[in-house]
């Protein structure tokens, strides 16, 4: 894979990624925004209500229409939270051109793309009630559904819990009583300021041929634009640690959720970093981790378990599914794991196969136009200009030493408990 990027207007940055491996053409455009109470559910609710029509194409049905008649191409917008960052990606994939012999293609797909962005739907210069308004049901469905999924739901609800405060504790649909709040005009005016002012990341995975994208786009979009939000790296510990926090959360529920959050302490720039991920696989990342063996398979204590690194945000949470009654073993048992790995309690043969699991979950990143487009979105996001063989590179350097050494740094920070009893 050929990777190249290039700024080409104000905040704007086009990222390509050039292969022969894949039978299709990706395209998506990313706008960025700093995750927050007020914004949360403005910037989840703009791709929804964009997507029910533009001035060309005046309802969902007919855009569907064009889709099927562009080889079947496939249209995905969504929303989502990268660390304190809400990313709204607007995304376009069909066949590449020498498979059906179509020079002018790209242009088509892309066009549909940016009519669905920049071409709207509109009356009296806003977005139409109707729209808005079936648009906030569904959110708010969405929102209120969360309760549905317990095991999301108890891992959402500990990371509001355990980042009180902090922006990283923000939902990505933002709450009920904010969508509530939002009417055609607000959500038209806040859709402009996300054009104006978001940075914005275009990234291109496959062979893009016959089309300038460049002068496409400054077409559609002002390239000198308002000023650029700045948004910040995010603090990678924003509260002090005095004493570990307990939450309790009473729910109907026929198995409870236990999930310990814990501050990594590392920011995601450090080398040490990746040790921590080695770190994360021997721990809890797949059969043969230590919370798998110990608490699954030796104790029988939970009907899942495992632990998972928030590289944005440097945490990690350890989640099982457990018996209620079991809540103090399982919870005793997880951290003496976890103690065990700041002691250097593992094996090299246990680092060796951390380290395979992980080559092989980069390497099938890479057998997917999607998954090749996220990772350099993430890239772009964070900083980390490095390709799949240097991350690869940089994980096999680790070393049981720097392992050791990322794990002294990790501090319980608060223990979640979705539970169908009082607990007291």
């Amino acid at each position: 894979m050929e990777y190249n990027r290039k700024e080409i207007g104000k905040g704007i940055n086009l990222n390509t990624i050039s292969t022969d491996k894949f039978k299709s053409i990706l395209i998506s455009i990313s706008f960025i925004r700093l995750l927050s109470n007020e914004e949360a559910s403005l910037n989840a609710l703009v791709p929804a209500v964009l997507k029910r029509g533009t001035m060309n194409y005046k309802t969902s049905i007919d855009i569907q229409k064009r889709l099927e008649e562009l080889y079947g191409a496939n249209l995905s917008l969504d929303v989502n939270k990268k660390g304190e960052k809400q990313v709204i990606r607007f995304s376009i994939e069909g066949p590449e051109t020498k498979f059906i012999g179509e020079k002018n293609y790209n242009a088509k797909i892309f066009d549909v793309l940016l009519d669905i962005i920049f071409n709207p739907l509109l009356e009296n210069e806003i977005f139409l009630e109707k729209y808005v308004s079936q648009e906030k049901e569904n959110l708010v469905k969405r929102i209120e559904g969360r309760i549905n999924d317990k095991k999301q739901y108890a891992y959402e609800r500990a990371i509001e819990e355990m980042c009180k405060g902090e922006r990283f504790s923000i939902y990505k649909f933002g709450k009920v009583e904010n969508v509530k709040k939002i009417d055609n005009k607000s959500l038209y005016n806040h859709y402009r300021d996300i054009l104006e002012t978001s940075p914005v990341e275009i990234t291109i995975v496959g062979k893009f041929t016959g089309l300038d994208i460049e002068e496409v786009l400054s077409k559609k979009l002002d390239f000198n634009r308002k000023e650029i939000i700045n948004i910040p790296r995010e603090n990678i510990s924003d509260k002090k640690l005095n004493g570990k926090s307990i939450i309790t959360e009473k729910m109907d529920v026929s198995q409870g959720k236990l999930i310990l959050g814990y501050r990594i302490n590392i920011p995601y720039e450090s080398n040490l970093f990746d040790a921590f991920i080695v770190a994360n696989e021997i721990l809890g990342g797949g059969p043969n981790s230590k919370l798998f063996t110990f608490v699954r398979e030796k104790e029988s204590l939970a009907y899942y378990v495992y632990s998972q690194t928030l590289k944005y945000k440097s945490i990690m949470l350890i989640s099982s599914g457990i018996e209620i009654e079991n809540f103090g073993k399982t919870k005793e048992i997880i951290k003496s794991q976890v103690d065990k790995m700041i002691k250097g309690n593992f094996t090299e043969e246990d680092i060796e196969d951390a380290k395979s699991s992980i080559t092989t979950s980069i390497k099938s990143l890479q057998d997917n136009n999607y998954s090749v487009a996220e990772f350099y979105l993430s890239n772009a996001i964070s900083k980390e200009m490095r390709s799949f063989e240097t991350y690869i590179n940089s994980i096999k350097r680790v070393t049981k030493e720097d392992i050791v050494k990322s794990c002294q740094e990790l501090k319980l920070d608060t223990i979640y408990f979705l539970t169908n009893e009082d607990m007291r």
